[in-house]
């Protein structure tokens, strides 16, 4: 039998009943699946597996030998089934005769370059790409220019449970349940007090804050 070209890429879901190929694309890692082709000897072997299931003794002991050789063997049969499947996907394909992979040629084969697009880049795509990186980096600087917290006190503790009773907050100076006050306490650096409010002088010890 003649070499069998296009199988660096392939997954055998082929079993005792018959024979099966997936084909992968090298590049998005699409999968392509052959048509089912039935085995004559895996038919048999299920003939047997019936019989003995029935009648049991030598018939059943013959059925499980022909399902392992099955399985075991692939042979000429498993060949000619791998060449078809080959035939009939390899269609789909194409070989890039830069680096060799094998392609799907309605997504990443770049007909005009002749070339898959991981060595020749579609233009048109690499460009509309392009174009929406580049506005999603500008949406972001436009956003980053914003002053976002011009009318907010960031001293202010906004959203955030109540130091006091635990009760969530929806901003303010001063807990709605329980009245406390929702201002971030500075300490200071002297003596460690805290104090809430922007005192200018900590009024434990003087010191200036």
């Amino acid at each position: 039998m003649a070499t069998i070209e296009f199988t660096g890429n392939y997954e055998d879901l082929s079993t005792d009943k018959g024979y099966q190929f997936k084909f992968y694309c090298e590049k998005c890692g699409n999968g392509y699946m052959s048509s089912f082709k039935p085995s004559k000897l895996g038919m048999a072997a299920s003939a047997l597996q019936a019989a003995g299931s029935i009648f049991g003794g030598v018939l059943g002991r013959a059925s499980y030998g022909a399902y392992e050789v099955q399985r075991a063997v692939g042979g000429t049969a498993h060949d000619s089934a791998l060449k078809e499947a080959v035939a009939e996907i390899k269609p789909l394909f194409k070989q890039c005769t830069r680096c060799g992979q094998w392609i799907c040629e309605p997504v990443c084969f770049n007909k005009k370059a002749g070339l898959c697009e991981t060595c020749a880049p579609d233009l048109d795509e690499e460009m509309a790409a392009a174009q929406a990186e580049a506005a999603r980096e500008q949406v972001h600087q436009k956003v980053r220019e914003v002053d976002w917290l011009k009318d907010r006190n960031v001293a202010q503790v906004s959203g955030a449970a109540c130091p006091s009773c635990g009760a969530k907050t929806a901003g303010g100076k001063f807990c709605p349940d329980c009245g406390a006050s929702l201002q971030a306490k500075r300490k200071c650096g002297k003596c460690g007090a805290e104090t809430e409010g922007n005192p200018k002088f900590c009024p434990e010890c003087g010191g200036k804050m």
